[in-house]
């Protein structure tokens, strides 16, 4: 038997195909998640079959936003369960998970591979992939050209966590000559206070690994930038973005 997981979120969907014994990845899948979960779910089982594998011999295991749009997953599984067993995969048992998605941000404390708390912003889009997003549109800049400018920006402060005041607040730094480098920085800047205000609401849980998951942990700058602001190191792995998958792959039964 094959181990299949799948993670539709608000923006990207990923999946996972892992061996007989769940310590080996044989086949990852990123795609966008479009605005047809259904349709996306389609996509990626018919990728794994074109690989040469039957769906017989697999077990998926559905999580994401569009977990209930996968009609052939044999199971579906929250997001984080999901996202602390693949992060426990992938970066030891005893982890502060931070996980930047497109519409949340959730920070999940591991002890001994188990979630034994988690804290999440999911009330609005301040701290998370889509504030980024929307900050970089308005300066014209795709995602990588942002992070670039960032680097090279000095951290000025952005008052308005909104998202939608907060545009309103890069407009007028704009309008009176601000350096799109600056900006971009500040933002970023923003985006690490409120995960760092979503740590300290669970301290006590805290342990000294932080493990990075999701679409930024390819970012050294957000690395970077997130172990200055918990003053703490800040760790990765290749294959973080996929730990909602990873995570749904190994807890198929």
């Amino acid at each position: 038997m094959l181990y299949v997981g799948i993670d539709i979120g608000s923006t990207a969907a990923k999946a996972v195909l892992i061996d007989e014994s769940k310590t080996r990845i044989l086949t990852r899948i990123l795609m966008p998640s479009g605005w047809n979960s259904r349709e996306t779910a389609e996509s990626i089982l018919n990728q794994i079959l074109s690989e040469g594998y039957s769906r017989d011999e697999m077990r998926i295991t559905a999580t994401g936003y569009g977990r209930v749009s996968v009609p052939y997953a044999d199971n579906t599984l929250t997001e984080i369960t999901c996202h602390g067993k693949g992060a426990a995969f992938l970066g030891g048992d005893n982890l502060t998970v931070i996980d930047i998605g497109g519409q949340d941000t959730k920070v999940i404390f591991l002890v001994n591979g188990r979630v034994i708390d988690f804290v999440m912003n999911d009330k609005c889009s301040a701290g998370t992939g889509k504030f980024l997003e929307v900050m970089a549109n308005r300066m014209g800049l795709t995602l990588q050209e942002f992070f670039s400018f960032a680097e090279r920006g000095r951290d000025i402060k952005i008052s308005s966590m909104c998202t939608v005041f907060a545009e309103s607040e890069i407009v007028s730094l704009m309008g009176i000559g601000t350096p799109r480098e600056d900006i971009a920085c500040g933002a970023v800047g923003s985006v690490v206070s409120k995960v760092a205000s979503l740590v300290s609401r669970k301290n006590s849980h805290s342990n000294g690994k932080f493990f990075l998951t999701g679409g930024f942990c390819d970012s050294a700058f957000i690395i970077k930038k997130l172990s200055e602001g918990l003053n703490v190191e800040v760790q990765t792995a290749p294959d973080a973005r996929y730990a909602g998958a990873i995570g749904a792959a190994l807890l198929g039964k």
